[in-house]
């Protein structure tokens, strides 16, 4: 199947294939503070671009009010870039929703912003946005694989559930577990080593982190299918 995925997608265009980011802010209309909310995302947004591993190539641009839209080069650094942003504005308790997809940019790359480029699937992907009543905060756009944007959509629905059962301690911890040890946010949030255990277990954090490790899988096969760089 996934040999047919990158024969399929090679007829679709000739552009080069990359995967885009596209994502929007969550009833920032009735934010407390607008200003707040301002500097808080774009400050989100301009460490996403700065950190080399999420492999942006066009930098995420907010396009209109509170969308955004970037090219990476392949699908996983785009998951990364999607996990760390939510992440991210989570923390500050801004919820966001995204989507990532498969395009082909049949015009320059536009490496200084990411607008006024063309190409097969940067449509596609952002209409994957306009269901508002859908809580899903990670949907995907996958042209010839289908099941699989169907898979991934269900795994990002589980994973926007868990964060939604969060209260604040336990999106803290859990939060913090992807970039820190035990040890190391014991003695940051000044508990106990099993204290934190016990935050991370209600949290789901186990589940969580093995539904990430299988979007990480999938993503990687697919970059692998669709011919995708590194």
């Amino acid at each position: 199947m996934l040999m047919d995925i990158s024969h399929s997608t090679a007829a679709a265009g000739r552009g080069a294939p990359y995967a885009a980011v596209m994502g929007d802010l969550l009833a920032s209309e009735a934010a407390a503070s607008v200003s707040r909310l301002h500097q808080t995302f774009n400050g989100a947004i301009a460490r996403a671009n700065a950190a080399p591993e999420n492999g942006v190539l066009s930098p995420l641009t907010v396009t209109l009010g509170d969308e955004f839209q970037g090219i990476c080069a392949n699908l996983s650094q785009g998951a990364r870039l999607v996990r760390r942003l939510r992440a991210d504005l989570l923390a500050e308790g801004v919820e966001c929703r995204f989507v990532l997809g498969l395009v082909r940019i049949e015009t320059p790359l536009n490496r200084e912003r990411a607008w006024n480029m063309m190409g097969p699937g940067l449509a596609a992907a952002r209409e994957k946005l306009s269901d508002k009543r859908d809580p899903n905060a990670y949907r995907f756009h996958l042209p010839g694989a289908l099941a699989v944007e169907q898979l991934l959509e269900a795994v990002g629905a589980g994973l926007s559930a868990i964060e939604a059962g969060w209260t604040d301690r336990q999106r803290e911890i859990a939060l913090a577990a992807a970039t820190g040890d035990v040890a190391t946010n014991a003695e940051r949030f000044g508990v106990s080593p099993k204290t934190i255990y016990k935050i991370r277990q209600a949290a789901q954090y186990d589940l969580y982190t093995r539904q990430w490790a299988a979007v990480d899988a999938a993503v990687r096969s697919l970059d692998a299918a669709y011919g995708l760089s590194g």
